[in-house]
């Protein structure tokens, strides 16, 4: 069965994906873009903005783990259902506060309803996508992250400019709710849905085990297969080698996405009330990352590679990508500064594309959004730990004179870490193969 006869629908699925992950970011970084107005107004410090967005990133590490749980029981077209309505609900009460405390609490609704986003959307993954196209598909939705961070920079401005800041919360957070009367209406299991041909479905399950398929045929009949405890998920190598490499690199990913607006206004004088060009450039660099980093992976397999060696070799290049960051110390134009800083961006969203995929490559499909949400918990938990230090680094730089100091630190810190993540996923999983739960 090849590519020209199975049909295309899947691919619908998959923007669909895109599309959540795109509003998902968008709604995400609104607050980053108004910090320097916020912060202005409300008599903010860098540690009280720390704060805020711990008070995010704690919640969104619960609720990784909750959504996980509840996505691989009741699934994804549910899951998806309930995260889209928290998250949307949670960001237009962003306009209702005004202090740093209500932005807090506003900052820990929008975490938990945002937590679902990636635990269903790897599960839809891994339910209709084969796993030669499945670091591609993620690359591709992943890649809605970067878009939804690019197009911010653009519509944030523009709406503060016109309505002022509480309606740039208001409009963000309400286009959330026109994806979900489409994801209700579109979205549906591949054996159950009237438009996926016979042909398609084949090839989506031609990777799947005898013992997959027959879980897939108990899940539509409604009756329970063969549970795993969802403690016993932490006696796998894979699950450690999931949160190892999520632990280590998403703190970056936070610092990208609530920062950079603040080091390019404070570093280069950036006017954050217009369409910022060099943010639009930097989250650009990581949609070519996401989606070449899952294409690089797919290629790889295509042209004869075993699974194992494409993921590590893509996970490889995309660290090494990071790297160069640590010359954005030593740049004081601001062009240089954009293109070391969008190549570790790109490298950023490479690395995702395929770190996600190692999961459904590794463990059953029952399992992929529980680990998921345990893995990116722990992203969580690094994403709560490094602001506080990034607040701390920052406030202590600002108070000598030398705030652009304070971000070189920043960066060497981001320069190394991918590096580091990468030698221990291959330390804990030398080999990425099915593992015998």
């Amino acid at each position: 069965m090849t590519d020209k006869i199975s049909g295309n629908y899947r691919w619908v699925i998959c923007t669909l994906l895109f599309f959540a992950t795109t509003i998902n970011y968008l709604d995400r970084q609104v607050l980053g873009l108004l910090k320097p107005i916020l912060e202005q107004q409300y008599n903010w410090t860098e540690t009280d903005y720390s704060y805020i967005v711990m008070a995010f990133s704690s919640t969104y590490a619960v609720g990784l783990v909750v959504f996980g749980r509840i996505i691989d029981k009741i699934g994804a077209r549910s899951g998806y259902s309930i995260s889209v309505t928290i998250w949307s609900i949670a960001a237009m009460c962003h306009a209702l506060v005004n202090s740093a405390f209500g932005f807090g609490l506003a900052r820990a609704a929008l975490g938990i309803g945002e937590s679902g986003n990636f635990p269903a959307a790897v599960k839809t993954v891994t339910e209709w996508f084969p796993k030669r196209e499945r670091a591609l598909a993620t690359g591709i939705f992943d890649s809605g992250a970067n878009i939804g961070a690019c197009v911010a920079p653009i519509m944030v401005p523009w709406l503060l400019g016109i309505y002022g800041w509480q309606a740039a919360f208001i409009i963000t957070g309400a286009i959330g709710f026109f994806w979900l009367i489409a994801w209700r209406i579109i979205y549906r299991q591949p054996e159950q849905h009237p438009k996926l041909s016979a042909g398609e479905l084949q090839y989506i399950r031609i990777d799947d085990t005898e013992s997959e398929r027959e879980a897939d045929q108990q899940a539509l009949l409604g009756e329970q297969g063969q549970k795993l405890n969802w403690t016993a998920l932490f006696s796998l190598k894979p699950t450690w080698s999931f949160i190892a490499g999520k632990f280590l690199t998403d703190p970056i990913w936070y610092f990208f996405l609530f920062w950079l607006p603040s080091y390019f206004s404070t570093t280069f004088n950036l006017d954050l009330k217009k369409p910022g060009l060099p943010l639009v450039i930097v989250y650009s660099a990581a949609t070519i990352g996401a989606v070449g980093g899952g294409f690089l992976s797919s290629w790889f397999i295509k042209k004869g590679w075993s699974v194992s060696k494409s993921r590590k070799a893509a996970l490889f290049i995309a660290a090494l990508c990071v790297v160069p960051i640590l010359g954005a110390r030593f740049v004081t134009d601001i062009w240089a500064a954009v293109g070391l800083i969008g190549l570790a961006v790109a490298g950023n969203a490479a690395w995702s594309s395929n770190i996600y995929t190692i999961v459904s490559d590794m463990l059953p499909k029952n399992t992929v959004s529980s680990v998921i949400g345990i893995g990116g918990m722990a992203g969580a938990i690094g994403g709560v730990l490094f602001p506080l230090l990034i607040g701390t680094i920052l406030d202590y730089y600002k108070g000598i004179g030398n705030l652009v100091a304070g971000y070189n630190v920043i960066f060497l810190l981001c320069s190394v870490s991918f590096l580091i993540a990468w030698l221990a996923i291959h330390l804990i999983t030398p080999k990425i193969e099915p593992v015998s739960v």
